[in-house]
């Protein structure tokens, strides 16, 4: 073990500490989701749909949900890794606050922790803009795959969050569906790029901050001020910040203790140490 790895465990072994953990994409990388940028922080792909074009323009939206046909059932059959079930298993010791993750694949709450805040909303659940009704999103992948025969027959490249490179014109022929209840607009019950996290989410977050004794930062580069600044206000309060990474961050120059080589692995077998993983229910909802 490297001596910034045994200085985690000592730290995170310590009875007497709560802790609020952030994750990002590299939490779900080893459940087959693709991460949105590599180690120096650069999009590895074009970037995301922004939530501005969604709304305003047809095209973009046509274009989202051509790409989400292909990338959804990745994200709907992935698995929880090693680490999302030890940081459940984290959970049951009493030191974890709360859970605060970035992505939107519900893998933490399949491996069994229960104090989740989706910080970036649930991609499994559809709900229209117009009058408020919600779905699941495979029941609208079913309607999508009926309306469009011919796309599921086109091959294309996974992407992060449920997104797939493919070909302009499988986009151009796409049929968009919409709600059944009021004929409106249909949107992923996610934050897009650019959209603003409710309210209420951010400050349950921040409250959860405010009692924890520390940060542990996940797999996040932390580019996005939505996690950013998560990181920030620990250091404002004068709490422990860990961030745990392969790769740069947007508050190394903040951390207390960085892990970056191997940052993943060296956690989990952390974590596994301290609490091993045991069978546990999956929570519900």
């Amino acid at each position: 073990m490297t001596p910034s790895a045994a200085q985690l465990e000592a730290t995170l072994s310590d009875p007497g500490r709560r802790w609020v953990i952030l994750t990002g994409a590299g939490a779900s990388a080893a459940s087959g989701i693709p991460t949105y940028r590599d180690r120096a922080g650069k999009w590895l792909g074009s970037e995301p749909i922004k939530h501005q074009d969604f709304i305003h323009n047809p095209h973009h939206r046509q274009r989202y949900w051509a790409r989400s046909m292909l990338g959804w059932p990745g994200v709907r059959d992935a698995q929880p890794n090693r680490l999302h079930k030890a940081l459940a298993a984290f959970e049951t010791t009493g030191r974890v606050g709360l859970l605060i993750t970035q992505n939107v694949d519900r893998l933490h709450q399949q491996a069994g922790s229960q104090q989740v805040v989706d910080l970036h909303g649930r991609l499994d659940r559809v709900r229209c803009l117009d009058c408020g009704a919600g779905y699941e999103r495979e029941d609208i992948q079913q309607r999508l795959l009926a309306k469009n025969p011919q796309h599921p027959r086109i091959t294309g490249v996974v992407r992060p969050d449920g997104d797939a490179e493919i070909p302009q014109s499988a986009i151009e022929r796409l049929a968009v569906v919409d709600c059944d209840a009021c004929g409106g607009m249909l949107m992923p019950d996610v934050v897009f790029f650019g959209g603003s996290v409710p309210k209420a989410r951010v400050a349950q977050c921040e409250q959860a901050i405010q009692n924890a004794d520390g940060v542990l930062v996940v797999g996040s580069s932390l580019q996005v001020f939505s996690g950013f600044r998560f990181a920030r206000q620990a250091k404002q309060l004068g709490k422990s910040l860990i961030i745990v990474n392969e790769g740069i961050t947007r508050a190394d120059d903040l951390a207390d203790l960085k892990i970056e080589q191997q940052a993943i692995a060296h956690l989990t077998e952390v974590l596994e140490t301290i609490s091993p993983p045991r069978s546990r229910t999956p929570a519900q909802g």
